[in-house]
């Protein structure tokens, strides 16, 4: 263990050392068992004699905190003398660092922190994968071999070049996505990417127009960086384009599955709004949140193959695709805001895990992701349509056809409410809308939740939705409050 202590003066060197192990010792930092340095290493590096550092380690043997043994070195203790215990003055975790004055700006003290997540059985909650889907054998002997073969070095903040390559290959298959390697920067999830845009292209008071309802994360992320944001309504097509505030510079949609509605943006809605962004010199960023996995209708054109003058940037994860732990996403930028993307990321973390990068190279390359995309796609669309049979009908959740994605939303029946229920876990659809009150509703997500738990949740639901007169008691249900609307896990993480 490197011990840290600071001598002051030309005092009592021993006492001071003492005074700092022991205190090292209460506070936590020091723990029982671990090894001190050698006497003459300590002296050594604080330049004092050896007899001294000596000195100070016989008296916290002598008081109990330290154990020699012989030929191995020093220990702390593992059960330090009780008569030492008043001159603890914290935790046995560490002394609690002092509270300060400094304040961050108002911006964040109304975020205030992120709330827990709770573990609960029957979870409907929203942006969250099904990680016993995930082939974690095969990642695990991609991630093996790349902690063997990769160089301990920097490397370009646009990502590994292999997984700019495979990610270019991928997008124009899968999503006809136009991009080659060079138009690809690999970021760390998707929220990344918009951090990195925001970067680069707002500046204090620059309008930005988001979907209404939408995506929270992105929304507070952009306030952050100082834009003032103004939602939009969607409606069964999209964007209301015509509702788009000319002082726009920057228009954030999930066009091929609205979040949280699950709508896809229609052909002609998508070419009005690469009109207006033309006639405006503003940016389109297309959150392509959700693509992978459709369940029916066929997917239209991405507004980045539409876009014929550049204003599209196209942000992409595989958080959802493959785990949120991965933290892997990427932007497809126009040419001209390359430089200023790279520089940025840059700036920001320098780049991305390479040896994780790797392995999903190969990941991509070998097969593997197509493989579990299909695998996981049969896996959704059956607990899509689980849900959807099941709330047919239902007089008071009114279901948004989707056929797409990792969620569906359904309206509340007029003087319909939630209640919390136990063991289950919702979003309300008014944790989405930040300016206009959204008709009262939730999201359902499906990844959390396996077929076998889907009925009961759902029963579970009902009665969370039953006038109170009509709520059955609930037997043996774990004990857990619902979440109606927890912070949200949507399209960016």
């Amino acid at each position: 263990m490197d011990v840290h202590v600071t001598l002051k003066g030309r005092g009592d060197l021993a006492a001071q050392v003492y005074r700092q192990l022991l205190d090292a010792i209460l506070d936590g930092r020091l723990r029982s068992g671990e090894r001190l340095p050698p006497t003459r290493e300590l002296a050594r590096r604080l330049e004092i004699s050896r007899n001294t550092v000596a000195v100070a380690y016989d008296r916290l043997v002598a008081d109990g905190f330290l154990v020699g043994r012989a030929g191995a070195g020093t220990f702390v203790s593992a059960a330090p003398l009780h008569q030492a215990a008043p001159l603890h003055q914290g935790p046995a975790r560490g002394r609690a660092a002092p509270k300060g004055v400094v304040r961050p700006r108002s911006f964040w003290r109304e975020i205030g922190a992120p709330e827990a997540v709770q573990s609960v059985r029957y979870d409907f909650r929203v942006g969250v994968p099904d990680p016993h889907l995930f082939p974690m054998e095969a990642w695990r002997r991609l991630v093996a071999r790349e902690l063997r073969v990769s160089a301990a070095t920097y490397h370009s903040p646009a990502g590994y070049e292999p997984l700019r390559e495979a990610i270019s290959r991928h997008i124009g298959i899968s999503r006809s996505v136009h991009a080659g390697p060079d138009d690809v920067l690999i970021t760390n999830g998707a929220q990344q990417a918009l951090d990195l845009i925001g970067r680069v292209l707002i500046e204090p008071g620059t309008c930005v127009a988001v979907e209404e309802p939408g995506y929270p994360p992105a929304r507070l992320l952009f306030r952050s960086l100082g834009a003032r944001v103004t939602g939009v309504p969607v409606d069964a097509e999209g964007i209301d384009v015509r509702a788009i505030p000319g002082a726009a510079r920057i228009v954030y949609v999930t066009p091929s599955h609205q979040f949280p509605l699950g709508t896809p943006m229609s052909l002609a809605r998508r070419a009005a709004l690469l009109a207006w962004a033309e006639r405006r010199g503003a940016v389109v960023i297309e959150d392509d949140y959700d693509s992978e996995f459709r369940y029916g209708e066929r997917p239209l054109e991405p507004l980045q193959s539409l876009d014929r003058a550049g204003r599209v940037i196209y942000v992409g994860s595989f958080s959802k695709t493959l785990l949120p732990m991965l933290r892997l996403g990427f932007l497809v930028a126009p040419a001209s805001l390359a430089p200023a993307m790279h520089a940025a990321k840059q700036l920001s973390d320098w780049h991305s895990d390479v040896p994780t990068q790797a392995a999903l190279a190969r990941f991509i390359d070998e097969g593997l992701l197509a493989r579990h995309i299909r695998k996981a796609t049969r896996e959704y669309a059956a607990r899509h349509a689980m849900i959807a049979e099941m709330l047919a009908g239902n007089e008071r959740l009114l279901l948004i056809p989707s056929s797409a994605g990792l969620h569906l939303c359904a309206h509340l029946a007029p003087g319909v409410s939630v209640r919390p229920v136990p063991g289950l876990a919702v979003e309300s659809l008014e944790a989405y809308c930040d300016e206009s009150p959204a008709r009262p509703g939730v999201v359902l997500g499906y990844g959390g939740i396996t077929r076998d738990d889907i009925p009961e949740g759902l029963r579970r639901l009902r009665m969370a939705t039953a006038p109170q007169q009509e709520r059955p008691r609930i037997k043996n249900g774990p004990a857990s409050r619902m979440a109606t609307a927890p912070e949200a896990a949507g399209p960016l993480p």
